[in-house]
């Protein structure tokens, strides 16, 4: 099977990277403290740790799929904006 299509940039490779190490470190904050405690953000609803996880990655994909479109292959600022927004959604939503 010929797989030279299927090239990866370091920009793809550090990206899964961060979003495995985001999971694994958000497993053992879960494993430590079970739960989350629910807390109310500027989105004025009850989101736990994994609906920022989760609302967190799906902007990364959005910023990256963005970037993509507007700005061409390098990603390196799309990582970067990437995890701002991440930060960003775990501090205040």
């Amino acid at each position: 099977m010929d797989l030279s299509w299927m090239a990866w940039t370091w920009p793809t490779a550090i990206f899964f990277v961060v979003i495995f190490c985001l999971i694994a470190s958000m497993g053992v904050w879960e494993y430590f403290s079970p739960g989350g405690n629910p807390r109310v953000g500027i989105l004025r609803f009850e989101t736990t740790r994994g609906d920022r996880l989760f609302v967190s990655l799906l902007g990364a994909a959005f910023i990256h799929l963005a970037w993509l479109g507007l700005g061409g292959p390098s990603l390196w600022w799309a990582l970067a904006l990437s995890v701002v927004y991440a930060v960003g959604v775990f501090r205040f939503v």
